[in-house]
């Protein structure tokens, strides 16, 4: 009988999503992820059945102690925002974890891999193939199952066509919107997933998944935008090649660019489904694309509905389906000897007369502009010196997240089509700490993507002299810093 389960890869899409499902059945969920701190922004560290763990596979640590009194697996990772090296990376990953579970007592594993290609070849999907492949050399018996796009909220490749719908007036896409796939509800997935811990096969399985339907890209994003209340006109460029594609949805969409660069490969193929067996094994009703795509739509505002956003009102009311659902960003990460407690007094200084440390006229700019459109940017709230609490104001920004010495975020108070956040982020690292200061963004629109992309210059010139006038402020030394945007 399955008792505990571990969830590797919790923090990527499907294991966020089927991390709570298993804890509401009953499991013990034993949820790893790269990123402890992501995965207690989910609120899970409350749940009494659930145990986070930080695991990067990378880096060869001992798994023995996490495979420990673990009946069954869901392995869910992918390397697709690792960068160009991510399929050796997903390899490297599996073969590791492959080793681990020769020596354990784990009873079965349960593995989500992708369609294949009826023709031609994608690196991004063979790795997903080969991934199941070594897996199976484990000598536990596997049971993969394969799956094209899931329609969902902040599914990949349902966000990128989203995006499209939302972003363009007329969609200039590459001629891959003429493959074809076969879409699945996150619904009906995470039902086939937790379902197969009911049954336990004698030998490997490779199961494939879909929903009742299947239809090209171009039939999916024209449905997308009538559920939308778009009329929209697809317009498919023969020339723009793979790598031309990847540039031009780093612009369009809001996915972050590694994965919607690694769905590039994968999304030029027919993907074709034969879902029979598991639909035997496993009778469920499979949402149509329409009703999938509803349902996804009507639970967006998840995304500002959670810990990242404090579960902030304002944030929610503000929430508008149009926006998109990845953030960009962009921002500037310093090193310092300075402390945590010094960055963070200088940090709570922000704001009114002291202003923002740097380039206090291109915030004052930005007021004036703001009040020109009827914005409120230019109303002050008194503050009690040195203090700052959750719900406080900063001149137009609204404290939405507080932990002190280590993390402020600031919900964006100005009339702009979108929402955003300023986040300053302190991390002590023993021998020095470095300060991030960061803008997100969730573009509303094409409007929303230009208004990203003309202030993000003035981002990156404003937040690296932020960073550096506060270590000054700190009379501190300022080491290495990087710029990182999205």
């Amino acid at each position: 009988m399955i008792k505990t389960v571990l969830v590797v890869g919790a923090s990527g899409y499907i294991g966020s999503h089927l991390v709570p499902e298993l804890a509401n059945s009953g499991y013990q969920v034993k949820a790893t992820g790269r990123s402890l701190p992501l995965m207690q922004k989910r609120g899970w560290g409350n749940i009494q059945n659930i145990e986070l763990i930080e695991l990067d596979l990378s880096l060869k640590t001992d798994l023995s102690p996490i495979l420990d009194n673990v009946d069954a697996v869901f392995f869910l990772v992918h390397g697709m925002a690792h960068g160009h090296d991510f399929i050796e990376y997903e390899l490297d990953v599996a073969r590791h974890f492959s080793q681990a579970l020769k020596q354990s007592q784990v009873q079965r594993v349960i593995y989500l891999g992708a369609l294949q290609p009826d023709k031609g070849q994608s690196k991004h999907l063979a790795a997903r193939k080969a991934t199941g492949e070594i897996l199976r050399e484990s000598g536990k018996i596997i049971t993969e199952l394969r799956s094209g796009i899931i329609i969902g909220p902040g599914s990949a490749a349902f966000e990128v066509m989203r995006d499209f719908v939302y972003h363009l007036p007329i969609m200039l896409t590459p001629k891959w919107v003429r493959s074809r796939n076969s879409p699945i509800a996150l619904r009906n997935l995470l039902y086939y997933l937790t379902e197969l811990l009911h049954f336990m096969p004698s030998r490997h399985q490779i199961l494939d998944v879909s929903g009742p339907e299947p239809l090209t890209y171009s039939q999916q994003m024209k449905q997308l935008g009538k559920l939308m209340g778009k009329n929209i006109h697809i317009v498919p460029l023969p020339f723009l090649s793979p790598q031309l594609a990847a540039q031009w949805l780093r612009v369009i969409t809001s996915v972050p660019t590694d994965i919607a660069k690694a769905l590039i490969g994968g999304l030029q193929h027919d993907l074709t489904a034969h879902g029979e067996a598991i639909q035997a094994l496993i009778p469920q009703y499979l949402l149509t694309y329409d009703e999938a795509v509803e349902e996804a739509l009507a639970h967006e505002e998840e995304v500002v509905r959670s810990e990242i956003w404090g579960f902030d009102p304002d944030a929610l009311a503000r929430w508008n389906k149009g926006f998109g659902y990845y953030p960009k960003h962009a921002g500037y990460t310093l090193e310092t000897d300075a402390s945590s407690e010094d960055l963070w007094q200088a940090v709570k200084q922000l704001g009114g007369e002291q202003g923002y440390f740097y380039a206090n006229g291109l915030w004052r700019i930005r007021e004036w502009l703001d009040a020109l459109v009827g914005g409120d940017a230019l109303k002050r709230t008194a503050r009690i010196e040195g203090k700052l609490n959750l719900g406080d104001y900063i001149d137009s920004w609204k404290v939405i997240q507080i932990r002190k010495n280590h993390f402020l975020s600031l919900l964006f108070g100005m009339k702009a089509p979108g929402l955003g956040r300023l986040e300053f982020t302190i991390e002590d690292h023993g021998d020095h700490r470095t300060i991030d200061i960061r803008a997100w963004w969730h573009p509303a629109g094409f409007m929303g993507l230009l208004y990203w992309f003309a202030m993000m210059p003035a981002h990156l010139f404003i937040f690296r002299g932020m960073t550096f006038a506060l270590v000054k402020a700190c009379k501190a030394k300022a080491k290495d810093g990087k710029t990182i945007t999205q």
